[in-house]
């Protein structure tokens, strides 16, 4: 029998693929959801050009984070403990836990949802449904890693087909296009578009996928496997912008012109029953339980991440679920309005991402920490513009919330 070949390139790319797709559930969990599918109820298309520059944003962020783990070996979180200040440190870290409860908040409170949408579960018992769910899928992460990606993989999957199956039931996409140029329609658009940003670019998956590629650490062959995680990057945020889109496009073209209830993502299940059909209401359902779970998980390893490397301290997984839960379990008790707590966990999110952008951008460029892989005048500039830009945006959010 005659052996296959497999060219050197073809071999890295295949070892280096995964991470980007554990990443790219984050930017696909039921923050989304909420924020994507209330700009499409309410603004139409309008918005669309918020997500498409989200997600070319978020390419750009991950691919640093994956180049700092790839060509130092580390980290961000131990990165910065290495050449920060203690105080500084200190103050990442906890901004990174507060990141991480609002993270977890999202992904309970959706798949919580999800599972009263599907079987009528109370949303407290399903949230601990979601917990023992999640931390099952989280134990495959420490020693079958391929498997824990291979798992989350196929969630991301289900988001996916749940939400071509509703494109492919809404007919022609009449103005979409219109909202590829950029522009606002009051104040609320400008809220709710920074709302869609914290949902698409993630702080806690910044400091994740740094750890998830520094065991592809190889001094001899960087370039090559810099290469293949820029194919990783682009296949699975492609994905999950193609999703993000699709949520957007879903709610402006089933409920903007319908007049439908669209308040809530109960209200958005119903509604897609009503105008596209039983079989549109189940495969919202069920992407919206598949992002929950996976999401929830990843939040969780992401949360260990930040910890060991911030602090050299490991906690069992089983407390760091039960800690980073807790909100989530509060707010489902006292009967918070599940879609408004979404929402505000993802403008929580947003004034995460410079906290953990700007220590990235500035140690990427260091010659120090990345040696020849050192990041080029240009690209520093464009990461400080995108640390400018959202932070601009949370400063006008901050203003317009205590204003009123």
């Amino acid at each position: 029998m005659v052996g296959i070949t497999v060219p050197a390139r073809v071999r890295s790319a295949a070892v280096v693929m995964g991470p980007a797709f554990v990443v790219a559930v984050a930017y696909v969990d039921p923050g989304n959801f909420a924020t994507n599918m209330a700009g499409g109820a309410t603004h139409g298309y309008l918005l669309l050009w918020v997500i498409v520059s989200a997600s070319l944003l978020a390419m750009f962020v991950q691919y640093q984070s994956a180049k700092l783990g790839i060509v130092t070996g580390r980290n961000l979180p131990e990165l910065c403990r290495e050449h920060y200040p203690r105080p500084v440190t200190g103050l990442l870290w906890v901004q990174a836990e507060l990141v991480a409860m609002a993270t977890d908040l999202a992904e309970f409170v959706g798949a919580a949802v999800a599972l009263n949408l599907l079987f009528g579960v109370p949303l407290l018992p399903a949230a601990g449904i979601t917990a023992v769910v999640s931390f099952g899928i989280l134990a495959l992460a420490p020693l079958r890693r391929r498997r824990f990606e291979s798992v989350i993989i196929g969630l991301l999957a289900i988001v996916l087909g749940g939400f071509l199956y509703q494109t492919l039931h809404l007919g022609p996409l009449t103005g979409a296009a219109a909202g590829l140029v950029p522009g606002f329609a009051g104040v609320d658009s400008v809220l709710l578009a920074t709302g869609m940003l914290g949902a698409t670019v993630m702080p806690h998956v910044i400091y994740l996928h740094s750890a998830l590629t520094q065991r592809h650490h190889r001094p001899g062959d960087v370039r090559g496997v810099l290469r293949a995680s820029r194919t990783d990057i682009v296949v699975a945020l492609g994905v999950a912008g193609m999703v993000n889109v699709s949520m957007l496009v879903v709610a402006a073209g089933a409920f903007h012109q319908a007049g439908a209830p669209r308040e809530s993502l109960e209200d958005m299940h119903s509604g897609l029953g009503s105008l596209l059909g039983p079989g549109a209401a189940l495969a919202f359902a069920l992407a919206l339980l598949a992002s929950g779970l996976a999401a929830s998980s990843v939040g969780t390893y992401s949360g260990q991440v930040v910890m060991e490397g911030f602090l050299r301290r490991r906690i069992p997984l089983w407390l760091r679920r039960a800690v980073t839960m807790a909100p989530a379990l509060v707010v489902l008790g006292l009967g918070v309005d599940p879609t408004k707590a979404l929402v505000l966990s993802q403008v929580v999110l947003s004034f995460g991402i410079p906290f953990a952008l700007v220590p990235m951008v500035l140690l990427a460029r260091r010659r120090d920490v990345m040696g020849a892989s050192a990041n080029r005048r240009g690209v520093t500039t464009a990461g400080a513009v995108a640390a400018s830009v959202i932070s601009a945006l949370n400063l006008f959010l901050l203003v317009r919330t205590v204003t009123g």
